[in-house]
């Protein structure tokens, strides 16, 4: 009778952990699927506003044909992109094309001068800080995934309940966008 009552004791126990491990991990997919959402969401304003910024510009730079063809493939691989992995080399060649897009407009004071496109910028700016965010709350999340799915006894439980052994981070893949700014003044 006292070994019953062991028996059925550690298997209250294990269980208890099993659904408390099946939880953990729910919990940290899913608040990784969350983040990402919102870097998909900033993703989109971004895209939805590059149209407004591109005919603003277009009407001052009208000779600057390749940076448009740019702009518009950019947005094409965005909305094309169905991986993490494919929006995340999406979104950084279209940060890229996007820079050298305000490079062109330094030369034409008349645009920089233009209230449209003025908050166009500032609106991009805007979108381009809440991605930052978006992206720094994502890897946080991919990280706290990655840490409790890598740990003993979870990563059995990983393999058992079908979970992925890694999340992906937002890495910037870019050379240039990890090198610092030479500002001259």
């Amino acid at each position: 009778m006292k070994t019953w009552w062991i028996v059925a004791g550690v298997i209250v126990v294990l269980a208890l952990f099993l659904v408390g491990t099946y939880n953990g991990l729910v919990s940290l997919d899913q608040g990784v699927k969350q983040s990402w959402a919102q870097i998909e969401n900033m993703l989109q304003r971004r895209y939805d506003l590059i149209p407004n910024l591109v005919s603003t510009v277009k009407g001052y730079a009208k000779h600057e044909k390749q940076i448009f063809i740019d702009v518009a493939e950019a947005r094409t691989k965005l909305a094309g992109a169905t991986t993490v992995n494919q929006k995340v080399r999406a979104a950084n060649a279209m940060e890229s094309v996007l820079g050298r897009l305000f490079a062109i407009a330094e030369n034409y004071p008349a645009l920089k001068a233009s209230a449209n496109f003025i908050a166009l910028q500032d609106e991009l700016a805007g979108t381009e800080n809440r991605i930052a965010v978006a992206r720094m709350r994502y890897n946080e999340m991919v990280q706290a995934y990655n840490t409790h799915a890598k740990r003993i006894p979870t990563v059995f439980f990983v393999r058992m309940f079908g979970f992925d052994s890694e999340k992906p981070f937002f890495k910037v893949e870019s050379e240039k966008a990890k090198e610092v700014p030479k500002v001259e003044f």
